[in-house]
């Protein structure tokens, strides 16, 4: 068993919110719950989770690589995703990506040598106003990203 029971018990609480016969409709939010504690979903834990759920590993496989969220190989400390649709590309984000890549070394795909940052190109994430916009971690977006602004996060994020 690779999870936690603080992980079962989260897991159970998602499950709750469906018909007992469908918690397979849980499958997201375990997938996000395993990925929090671990990292990044390794094939052993979304079989893990298709055990769980009552699901074929497969079917679980296939939701882990739809969504860009899930991580399925392993990424820094910090993953950050640039936004490089339209509307952010024209307010700045090729510019932004590009400083990022330059400040830390990298390319989109890559991690840091130190294992701190993995760097991502993403979709649409529903912020244009704000654009260009950031998403650390799945969890966290930051607007209006300036080189500034940039230098700020990725000294934070280095604490």
């Amino acid at each position: 068993m690779q999870l936690s029971e603080q992980a079962y018990k989260k897991i159970d609480r998602e499950i709750a919110k469906y018909p007992a016969d469908q918690k397979q409709s849980a499958v997201m939010s375990a997938l996000a719950i395993a990925q929090d504690e671990k990292g990044w979903l390794a094939p052993e834990l979304m079989q893990e989770v298709a055990q769980y759920l009552g699901m074929t590993a497969i079917a679980v496989q296939e939701v882990a690589t739809f969504y860009a969220m899930y991580n399925t190989k392993p990424t820094g400390k910090n993953k950050i995703t640039i936004c490089t649709n339209l509307p952010c590309a024209l307010a700045g984000g090729e510019r932004a990506a590009q400083y990022l890549k330059q400040k830390l070394g990298i390319d989109y795909g890559d991690t840091t040598a130190d294992g701190q940052y993995t760097l991502q190109e993403g979709e649409c994430m529903g912020a244009c106003a704000d654009a260009p916009v950031l998403l650390v971690n799945n969890k966290r977006m930051c607007s209006h990203m300036a080189n500034e602004k940039i230098d700020a996060l990725v000294q934070e994020l280095s604490k």
